[in-house]
C-alpha cells in the first residue's frame, strides 16, 4: 500500500480520541506532502535541523509539529519556535533549558515527560520519582505546560515485556493524575510505534507515534 492508504487503514483502527503522529524522519519532504493530501497533519520529527528544514518547507500547511527525539539545549533555536508539542524531555537539565528559552522569547512551550522503563540502558528518560518530583515544583516552570507522559517500550518480540512496561506508564499516569488534580492540562500518554501500537491502546495510548507502517522503511 502507499502512504495514503496506509494512514487511511491505521486511523480506521484507532479510536477516535487517539491522535496519530505521523513520523517522518529521513523521509522527504515529498512524502509529507503525500501524507498532508491523505488529510494527515500531524508530524514528528527527532533530529532538530531536518525538523526545522521542514518546517520551514511546509509553513503555511497548518502542520502540527511534535519533536520526539533527544533534543540538546544547543539546539532549541531549531525546534521550540515551531513545535507544538516537545514529547520528548528526558532531563532536569533540558527541562530547564526549554523553560528558559520560552522566558526569553514570551512563549509557554507544552511538553511531555519522557518515562524511562524500557530494559535498554540507551534510551533516555526520567524515573518516576525524578518526574514526581519535577510535577511538585511545577509553578516553578511558568515559561512550560506539562501535558502529560511519554515512553517507549524495550525494543523486543516478546509481548509480555512490552505490555508490562505499557503497564508501567500508564500507571505512574494515572497515579501523578491522581495526585495533581489541579494540573487540567496533564492528558496525554504517548506510547507506541509502528511495531506496538495496538498493544499500546490497550493500555491507554491517547498518542501513538508511527512511521514506518506509514512511510514504509527509512530512506538515509
Amino acid at each position: 500500500m502507499g502512504i495514503a492508504e496506509n494512514i487511511r487503514s491505521i486511523k480506521n483502527e484507532l479510536p477516535p480520541q487517539v491522535k496519530l503522529v505521523a513520523v517522518s524522519k529521513f523521509h522527504p519532504v515529498e512524502a509529507l506532502q503525500e501524507a498532508l493530501e491523505a488529510g494527515q497533519t500531524v508530524f514528528g520529527e527527532n533530529r532538530p535541523q531536518e525538523f526545522e528544514k521542514k518546517a520551514v518547507a511546509l509553513e503555511g500547511r497548518g502542520i502540527e509539529w511534535h519533536f520526539i527525539g533527544h533534543l540538546q539545549t544547543n539546539k532549541l533555536k531549531m525546534v521550540l519556535p515551531y513545535a507544538s508539542l516537545v514529547q520528548s524531555v528526558d532531563s532536569l537539565h533540558l527541562l530547564d533549558a526549554i523553560n528558559e528559552w520560552g522566558r526569553k522569547n514570551g512563549k509557554v512551550i507544552p511538553v511531555l515527560l519522557e518515562l524511562h522503563v524500557a530494559a535498554e540502558d540507551s534510551k533516555q528518560g526520567f524515573y518516576e520519582e525524578e518526574i514526581l518530583d519535577v510535577l511538585f515544583r511545577a509553578e516553578s516552570y511558568g515559561n512550560v505546560c506539562f501535558r502529560g507522559l511519554m515512553g517507549m517500550a524495550t525494543n523486543t518480540d516478546c509481548e509480555e515485556d512490552i505490555r508490562a512496561d505499557f503497564g508501567r506508564i500508564r500507571a505512574c499516569f494515572d497515579y501523578l493524575r491522581d495526585l495533581f488534580p489541579e494540573y487540567e492540562d496533564f492528558t496525554e500518554l504517548s506510547i507506541g510505534m509502528s511495531g506496538d501500537w495496538r498493544i499500546a491502546l490497550d493500555y491507554g495510548a491517547t498518542i501513538v507515534r508511527i512511521g514506518t507502517a506509514i512511510f514504509g522503511p527509512r530512506v538515509y
